[in-house]
């Protein structure tokens, strides 16, 4: 992201109550003594010396002593110029990526504004919390991932099973949205192998995580670890520290266990459920969810991305003792083998007989239905059919990423949702 400078943002680091400008009050002040310390000395040592003739040139004394002053002040405040902008460039070498080119001043000003951001919490899993967690990070620092720990499938799967790790994928996409890191880096992070007997279909940052545990002694810590060198803003949690499976009864009463497995069921799913189903939530999470300002559901696969947080006891718990704007963001496609034909009231409905009413006050829905799915899709826009919940208020909004309409845009999205915490807390 570029930071455009504008005096505005300069007048506000400067103004009254900023540490800052006390410090370089007494700056100046301290250069002036020493200016005029060295005037005094220079003066006595003009009436007590003679200089050689050389000297008379070079101080420019066959000048008038008006223009000398003129010129050794424009030189000095030239010399004071390049000195900040080299100061400028060398502090922000250590807060902003090479080859961005950001104003100190604005750098400053835009950390400032982010410490001072509502405290976020974001809870689910997969893409669609990393797309929600690219664009909050825009507006906040103080921001919390509450992240399943269901996943069983793919690398992060294979890790799981051999290593008895909780699984890395949806830790390593969060990471990867929240780092200020360079692009290099985060692309180094979701780079996945494509050859090799072991490393077939992991990717770096899965096994960078896996190796931090392994290094730190702990996966919570390892998460901190991570997080810390690759300049992740806010914090990153699991629901939960247990090995948990998510299971879901079909509609025609068979179990299935594995969340990789649920979606590849014809039947529709009736209810989810985690075994075992007493589980500890992670203490931070708690924390974090009762400490909130807002708390965001979503976007992503309802059943086995935002369901195994909620179904954590604690979690629920806690969003529903929680005093913060509550928002449920609904996918903006069905998902096959999971929500097909589902409409908005479809998500909003399983959400319910799972967790109760009452758990989020608004859910923000997509307003553009300009957008076609592509043929030979098994996948189609989330309507908003026959809505008639009294305690929950629909927003509506374009929030697709128009060059994926099949997906959210994390600017959009983020803009719409920080609309709505904004307005209510005006209320």
């Amino acid at each position: 992201m570029r930071l455009e400078f504008n005096w505005e943002n300069a007048l506000k680091w400067l103004i009254p109550g900023m540490r800052v400008k006390r410090w370089l009050l007494l700056l100046i002040i301290g250069i002036v003594i020493i200016s005029l310390g060295f005037a005094y000395f220079l003066r006595e040592v003009y009436e007590s010396y003679t200089f050689p003739n050389t000297v008379y040139y070079v101080t420019l004394q066959f000048l008038n002593r008006y223009v000398r002053g003129a010129i050794f002040l424009l030189g000095g405040v030239g010399l004071v110029a390049m000195a900040i902008l080299r100061l400028n460039r060398s502090v922000l070498s250590a807060f902003v990526p090479e080859g961005r080119e950001d104003d100190l001043v604005d750098v400053i000003y835009y950390q400032r504004h982010l410490r001072r951001g509502p405290k976020v919490v974001a809870i689910g899993g997969g893409t669609g919390l990393s797309i929600l967690l690219r664009g909050l990070k825009e507006y906040t620092g103080n921001l919390t991932a509450v992240v399943t720990v269901a996943d069983d499938g793919g690398s992060s799967g294979r890790l799981r099973r051999e290593l008895g790790v909780l699984p890395p994928g949806d830790f390593r996409n969060c990471i990867a949205a929240l780092a200020d890191a360079e692009p290099l880096m985060t692309n180094l992070l979701q780079y996945r192998f494509n050859g090799g007997s072991g490393l077939d279909g992991h990717s770096f940052g899965n096994l960078f995580i896996v190796a931090m545990s392994g290094v730190t002694g702990n996966f919570e810590q390892a998460l901190r670890e991570s997080s810390r060198v690759l300049a992740v803003r806010g914090q990153i949690l699991p629901s939960t520290l247990a090995n948990v499976m998510l299971c879901a009864k079909m509609e025609d009463e068979d179990v299935v266990q594995g969340e990789s497995n649920i979606t590849r069921s014809p039947q529709k799913i009736k209810q989810a459920y985690l075994d075992p189903s007493n589980v500890q939530a992670h203490p931070d999470a708690i924390r974090a969810i009762l400490d909130a300002d807002l708390v965001v559901l979503g976007p992503g696969s309802l059943f086995t991305s935002i369901l195994p947080n909620l179904l954590v006891d604690g979690i629920q718990k806690a969003i529903k003792a929680s005093s913060a704007v509550k928002v449920y963001v609904c996918n903006v496609a069905t998902q096959p083998g999971e929500t097909d034909e589902f409409t908005v009231g479809d998500h909003v409905d399983a959400l319910e007989s799972h967790v109760g009413p009452g758990l989020f006050q608004y859910v923000i829905v997509n307003s553009n239905d300009s957008f076609r799915t592509p043929a030979g899709t098994e996948v189609a826009p989330v309507t908003l059919g026959s809505f008639d919940k009294s305690n929950v208020r629909l927003v509506a909004a374009d929030v697709i990423n128009a060059e994926n309409p099949l997906r959210h845009d994390s600017k959009k999205l983020a803009a719409a949702i920080m609309k709505v915490y904004y307005r209510r807390a005006k209320v």
